[in-house]
């Protein structure tokens, strides 16, 4: 926005020119002061201290992008800048900024969104066009040598950078996962969670099963060793009690039948 009512600034009589490198430097402050407003207030919670201080700290980056871009403009003459105009601004951009980032932490409607952008694109433009109202020219003799590009030729790459800026984030807003999206991403991953849990409970069963087999088997088989104590011996080989007085018996009746 700030580029491309720029180029529509004319002087009478006086033929305007824009340093390409200072112009460049502007859009540069611009990027790098809304990142890091933006990293102020959304990371490390959503304070209204965080919000006010990135919102101090963006406003100002974006009125130093403003006159960057005003000082990168070439002509015949003198600029001037009315100080309480210049305050005015800054100030607009501040507030604008604060309200635009607490916007962002807070707000999740579709409609109130749509709503707070426009009131944002209002601000911003005031506060640029309070700061352009800031700036007198006193011409001097025109000598229609200015160095510099011409608005024409900054058009054309400013129009490619804005179309290639709304492309991507409409991609970007395109490819955002929905609440559906999350909530059927959470679903998967409890279910997830829950089968590898029966898994590892399985596993440790069938573990628990193997090491367990053998001694079970040993146990079963004890009863069935011990039955050969039948013929008179234990398990151990030895007689039982009473043995000795059986063996007595069977001598005497096999005497006595003979």
């Amino acid at each position: 926005m700030h580029f491309m009512a720029m180029l529509g600034f004319t002087v009478t009589n006086a033929r305007i020119r824009y340093d390409v490198p200072t112009t460049a430097a502007s859009a540069v402050i611009a990027v790098i002061v809304v990142f890091i407003g933006l990293l102020i207030a959304g990371t490390g919670g959503r304070g209204l201290v965080r919000v006010a201080f990135g919102g101090l700290f963006t406003g100002v980056g974006v009125a130093a992008m403003h006159y960057t871009g005003m000082y990168a403009m070439r002509m015949d003459g003198e600029v001037h800048y009315d100080p309480g105009l210049v305050a005015a601004s800054v100030v607009i951009a501040v507030v604008a900024a604060t309200v635009a980032l607490w916007f962002t932490v807070t707000l999740s409607r579709r409609m109130v969104i749509f709503g707070a952008a426009l009131v944002m694109g209002v601000a911003v433009n005031g506060m640029h066009f309070t700061g352009m109202a800031s700036m007198s020219v006193r011409l001097s003799q025109p000598t229609f040598e200015v160095e510099g590009a011409t608005a024409l030729s900054l058009l054309v790459p400013i129009a490619l950078l804005v179309l290639l800026v709304i492309g991507g984030l409409i991609f970007a807003i395109g490819a955002a996962p929905s609440d559906e999206d999350l909530a059927g991403r959470a679903y998967l991953e409890a279910r997830q969670a829950q089968r590898e849990k029966l898994q590892a409970v399985t596993s440790t069963n069938a573990s628990t099963r193997r090491r367990t087999g053998p001694a079970q088997f040993q146990r079963s088989a004890s009863p069935t060793n011990s039955s050969g104590s039948f013929n008179g011996f234990g398990s151990n080989g030895s007689k039982p009690e009473g043995s000795g007085t059986s063996e007595a018996t069977r001598t005497t009746t096999d005497a006595s039948f003979k």
